[in-house]
């Protein structure tokens, strides 16, 4: 029997909900204001939703007080039905102090968001509350050449929907990245390469169970700080995602940061891993495919590394498209995922 946790899944939106815009880490929208408006109109045009901006959703430098005033703003408004992330950021942390739980229980809503998102993720699955990792509004709605079809119906799913649906392989995707200040760069796709193919390893089991994760860099600053990580057996029987960020910590501080989850007690408790396609291309490492390839490869060497000495056990996979590349699915986060290791299939209820 599965005894994992279990999570409130608030309420699903409807069309004309308003839907609150935030920047609970770096105010991308006030520095790039025109990049801004296109996700804006795909909200209101794809999904019929109104967004609402908050005070510091344009002011780039708020401080984290101003931040959380903002959020908890958002969910204490019954009028706001979901909160949504403009782009991740990296001091959000220093924001959860300054939250309301009591608010956020007695009215829980949908947040959606990632990479440094990944600390209000986790605040919220701290509180019992069930959140999405994914969705950023500048980075997949104003997305080059347009929305892509797996972001769009995962978020779908994510906004109206309370189904289970296959998480699959893409045919392609991409590393690469446009340029906000030049809005040109976001007329055409950015190049794409082939799948690559998921890896299974002890696919010999399923697993299901409620998500617990996110981005890994996020994590190691939550498992530093000692304050916003439950007791390792808050997390038994849940399945483990993981992802990298566009900073593309190299294998070996991937290994490191995980040993410190397996030296705490941490890692044993998932019976599955999944974790990301690493990004692997950024202007401050411009790889060539091959040098893509072999970074994503030592990557995924370096988990299965450190699992073998600590969840040796773990069902893993490495590949699906929910972190920092393109394509990206939107993943509920605390809600249940089935890795299905004879089937090889992935699939998330909503």
């Amino acid at each position: 029997m599965n005894h994992a946790r279990r999570l409130v899944t608030p309420p699903k939106l409807r069309a004309g909900d308003r839907v609150a815009i935030l920047s609970p880490s770096w105010a991308g929208a006030g520095v790039f204001p025109q990049v801004h408006e296109i996700g804006l109109r795909v909200l209101r045009e794809r999904f019929e939703l109104v967004p609402v901006e908050y005070p510091t959703t344009r002011q780039v430098g708020a401080s984290p007080v101003e931040r959380a005033r903002d959020l908890n703003a958002a969910f204490a408004d019954p009028d706001i039905k979901a909160l949504m992330a403009v782009i991740g950021g990296s001091d959000q942390i220093t924001v959860l102090p300054h939250l309301d739980p009591d608010i956020i229980q007695a009215a829980p809503k949908p947040f959606f968001g990632y990479s440094d998102n990944t600390n209000l993720l986790n605040y919220l699955w701290n509180l019992g509350v069930t959140g999405y990792h994914g969705g950023s509004t500048l980075v997949h709605l104003a997305r080059p050449g347009g929305v892509h079809e797996v972001a769009m119906s995962s978020l779908g799913h994510a906004l109206f929907d309370h189904g289970t649906y296959e998480i699959e392989p893409v045919e392609r995707f991409t590393d690469l990245q446009c340029r906000w200040e030049d809005l040109s760069t976001l007329e055409e796709s950015l190049a794409t390469v082939p799948e690559e193919g998921w890896l299974w390893h002890n696919a010999t089991r399923v697993v299901s169970g409620p998500t617990w994760g996110g981005n890994l860099e996020i994590l190691h600053w939550n498992l530093a700080a000692n304050r916003w990580v439950l007791p390792s057996e808050a997390y038994a029987g849940c399945v483990l995602l993981l992802e990298t960020s566009e900073e593309m910590p190299p294998a070996d501080e991937v290994f490191r940061m995980l040993r410190n989850f397996g030296e705490r007690g941490l890692l044993e408790q998932f019976p599955a891993v999944v974790m990301a396609k690493a990004k692997a291309w950024h202007d401050h490492a411009p790889f060539t495919e091959s040098e893509r390839q072999a970074f994503r490869e030592s990557q995924r060497t370096a988990v299965l590394h450190v699992l073998g000495m600590y969840n040796p056990d773990a069902l893993f996979v490495y590949g699906p498209d929910f972190g920092h590349t393109d394509p990206q699915y939107v993943l509920p986060y605390g809600g249940q995922m089935t890795v299905d290791g004879p089937a090889r299939q992935l699939s998330a209820t909503y």
